[in-house]
């Protein structure tokens, strides 16, 4: 099939423009357009996957300009990340579905049919410009284009669809999507200054000539400024302040794609830093492990603190996303390998327990989880759900989460195995896996057993409707397979990966 890569970034945005100029007063036929394209892309990417196995890689040349062009490359690395992140797209489209009519209810109430029709439009068009910009981030091999796809992430539809269907009033709305614009662009300028300072090195943007950068004296700062932009969107402390307010205020659906736009920076980081520059970045991998063990350390103890079901949520993805840097630091085959495992790992599992959160604010309207109480015998698809996803999240086997951590905790310990404080440290961050275990569990537990709150006589109390929960079962199937057969994505990596 001809533009096989292409096709995956630009019929996302195909579908968007369909989407604007469609003129219908259901709103629903605007969500089906968007995951109808996006079922098409999975069947592209699996196309490309069945190639992989057989062609190694696959690489389509598209040239734009003199040094930018939007080359395209699907590998061991970059083809389960489209795979996994396409997956989580289509079953967010299809939870938005009933999600954006319950947020166009409570935030539009006097809307008629016709208004009503328009902001579905307008979601579901800003919707496609997450899987396009994902896709683009994935499969490029132009450190501009990357740059690009970031900010056409930040800028087009976080900050629109936060404004226009988040929670709390209205100008909290615009304050927060101001906050999430603000950080976007400084993470991503720092980015853009980092590889501009690497081409006046080498005279490309091409991540296939970052090697050359390799043991130049400006090499340590193109690092340094590249590492710190994607550390504020990996929200590792002390760059995490926007991830609480940013995440929690979301409308749920998008919170879980924000969690993969957060993550994504973990695959960016080593696509153009740790595979080609091994050597010069190895003065980083301490104190990354270091800032990523006390991220994972304070975003635990955070969430603990939470009651409100969101900021749970957010301040989970905190704590979360340092596992995957922490493996990813370790700048070793199996830290790298199990870092990235991890990464497809979470955002599987963070996408569920976002979801399940919405769905509980969705049917008993309170964000406090102190107002939640013995919902599992009204709610039992919910709460499977939920301890599901917590099970991931803890790296409990047979969950993906479990491949994950224990390659790259093994990874961390042949890094530092003749470092006593090294060992130390990656101790320290096993035992902060418990925080997970608990936080997660003791909210469940706090959630779904105990007495009924709240009152089903305020309003009726049930399980959502089954676009909204089948597809999350879709996930947690997902996330079992992979823990339980986890050969082929490993294999893929390791063709990547066999350099470390």
């Amino acid at each position: 099939m001809p533009y096989l890569l292409l096709q995956t970034v630009l019929v996302p945005l195909a579908a968007a423009m369909i989407v604007l100029l469609t003129r219908s007063r259901k709103g629903f036929l605007f969500g089906w357009i968007t995951i109808a394209s996006l079922v098409y892309t999975m069947v592209l990417l699996t196309i490309a996957g069945f190639r992989l196995f057989t062609e190694g890689h696959i690489f389509e040349q598209y040239t734009i300009g003199p040094d930018v062009s939007l080359n395209l490359m699907a590998d061991g690395l970059s083809l389960p990340v489209g795979l996994i992140i396409n997956l989580i797209c289509i079953v967010l489209a299809c939870y938005s579905l009933h999600y954006v009519e319950h947020r166009i209810d409570i935030i539009y109430p006097e809307a008629d049919a016709h208004t009503r029709s328009l902001y579905f439009k307008r979601f579901f068009f800003l919707y496609l410009f997450f899987p396009a910009g994902f896709m683009g981030v994935a499969f490029s091999t132009n450190l501009i284009a990357v740059y690009l796809f970031l900010e056409l992430l930040t800028i087009i539809p976080l900050y629109f669809i936060m404004a226009q269907f988040g929670y709390s009033d209205y100008i909290t709305r615009y304050k927060v999507a101001l906050m999430c614009l603000f950080w976007g662009v400084a993470g991503a300028t720092l980015f853009l200054i980092g590889i501009v300072l690497g081409y006046t090195q080498i005279g490309s943007f091409e991540i296939a000539d970052l090697p050359k950068l390799a043991g130049r004296p400006q090499t340590f700062w193109v690092a340094l400024l590249i590492l710190t932009g994607l550390a504020t969107k990996l929200a590792i402390i002390p760059l995490h302040v926007w991830m609480p307010w940013v995440h929690a205020e979301h409308p749920t659906c998008i919170a879980g794609l924000l969690a993969i736009y957060a993550n994504i920076a973990a695959y960016v980081a080593v696509r153009v830093l740790i595979l080609p520059l091994t050597s010069d970045m190895q003065v980083f991998s301490l104190p990354l492990m270091v800032l990523a063990m006390i991220t994972m350390t304070y975003g635990g103890f955070l969430t603990l603190a939470q009651t409100d079901a969101k900021r749970f949520c957010a301040c989970s993805t905190i704590s979360q996303i340092s596992y995957s840097v922490f493996g990813i630091a370790a700048m070793n085959g199996l830290g790298v390998q199990g870092g990235m495992f991890y990464f497809l790992s979470h955002i599987l599992g963070k996408a569920i327990l976002f979801s399940t959160a919405g769905i509980l604010v969705y049917t008993v309207e309170t964000r406090d989880m102190q107002r939640m109480g013995g919902l599992w015998q009204k709610m039992p698809i919910t709460a499977i759900l939920w301890f599901s996803a917590a099970l991931i999240l803890s790296a409990l086997p047979p969950t993906s989460g479990f491949v994950g951590k224990w390659l790259f905790f093994t990874g961390a310990f042949q890094k530092m195995q003749s470092d006593p404080f090294g060992l130390v440290l990656v101790v320290a961050a096993i035992l902060s896996t418990l925080i997970t275990l608990i936080y997660t569990f003791l909210a469940g537990i706090r959630i779904f057993f105990g007495p009924l709150k709240p009152n089903p006589g305020d309003h009726p109390i049930k399980d959502p409707p089954l676009t909204m929960s089948i597809p999350l079962l879709v996930l947690v199937l997902t996330a079992f397979a992979l823990g339980l057969f986890p050969q082929p994505i490993l294999k893929l990596l390791s063709t990547v990966l066999a350099s470390l």
